[in-house]
């Protein structure tokens, strides 16, 4: 039987990819974007739908799902769009924390009620929400990304004792970074006081972008085999990178993980 699956954030990188691999399985894909008109891959690939989708807009986020139904029932809600707010905290404006709580976490928990009438009573489907290691790791300079990618994880907790009643499986991908054009797309903050040490930062993570990174297509398979188990497992890590985080933290405890990561990113300066 044919699934249908609903992808966030599907122009580039890990929903692209996604996008591609479960259409090659068969699966309908209605991929949504901000700017379906400029699209012009997916658009030319079978069992592939576009759909236009702001996480910052309400009226599109509570109309979506109705869209969605109208071409296939959907098996799979897939939580992808998101996007990274880096730098000092001092110096976000309040628009920009908004934004980046409404895009990653409040936009992605209104998606999924949108859902829930058509996965209830249908009495089964998944919600598969895409988090990141810095949940478990923090990071320097992405405090409010991590936190909604966190209260991600804990929402995705909570809902599982309201949703396994109906049948439905709620569970998140957590990966590290990837090779995309996500760190290149983040909104980046400046403050004049933290100047030195966020270049001091930025230089060490330029240093380990040389590094093998997962790429997402890789991930993606993370995804299509979490979407086809039923095992009620709520967190996947994703990628050789991840799973090594999350090893290291599991192993060492999270106050000696980050004064290791204080001497890698600051090293004199922490």
């Amino acid at each position: 039987m044919n699934k249908t699956i609903f992808i966030t954030g599907a122009s580039s990188g890990l929903g692209k990819a996604c996008a591609k691999l479960f259409a090659s399985k068969g699966w309908t894909v209605i991929a949504t974007m901000r700017q379906t008109e400029k699209e012009t891959e997916l658009i030319d690939l079978p069992n592939i739908h576009l759909l236009k989708l702001d996480l910052n807009d309400a009226q599109q986020v509570a109309g979506i799902a109705a869209k969605a139904e109208k071409i296939s029932p959907v098996d799979v809600v897939l939580n992808n769009a998101g996007y990274g707010l880096m730098g000092p905290f001092e110096g976000t404006t309040e628009e920009q924390i908004a934004q980046q709580i409404n895009t990653n976490f409040l936009g992605t928990i209104l998606i999924t009620k949108s859902f829930l009438p058509y996965l209830r009573k249908r009495k089964k489907g998944s919600v598969i929400s895409v988090t990141s290691s810095t949940a478990n790791i923090p990071y320097p300079f992405v405090a409010v990304y991590a936190a909604t990618k966190s209260a991600l994880e804990t929402w995705t907790e909570g809902m599982s004792y309201e949703l396994s009643h109906f049948g439905i499986a709620i569970k998140t991908i957590v990966p590290a970074y990837m090779q995309t054009s996500f760190g290149s797309n983040a909104q980046l903050v400046s403050h004049p006081n933290y100047q030195d040490i966020f270049d001091h930062y930025m230089k060490a993570m330029r240093a380990d972008a040389s590094t093998k990174r997962d790429s997402p297509e890789s991930i993606a398979e993370v995804i299509y085999e979490a979407a086809l188990n039923n095992d009620g497992q709520l967190h996947h890590t994703a990628g050789d990178l991840s799973n090594t985080e999350y090893e290291w933290l599991r192993k060492d405890g999270v106050e000696n993980v980050m004064e290791a990561m204080k001497e890698r990113f600051f090293g004199k300066l922490a």
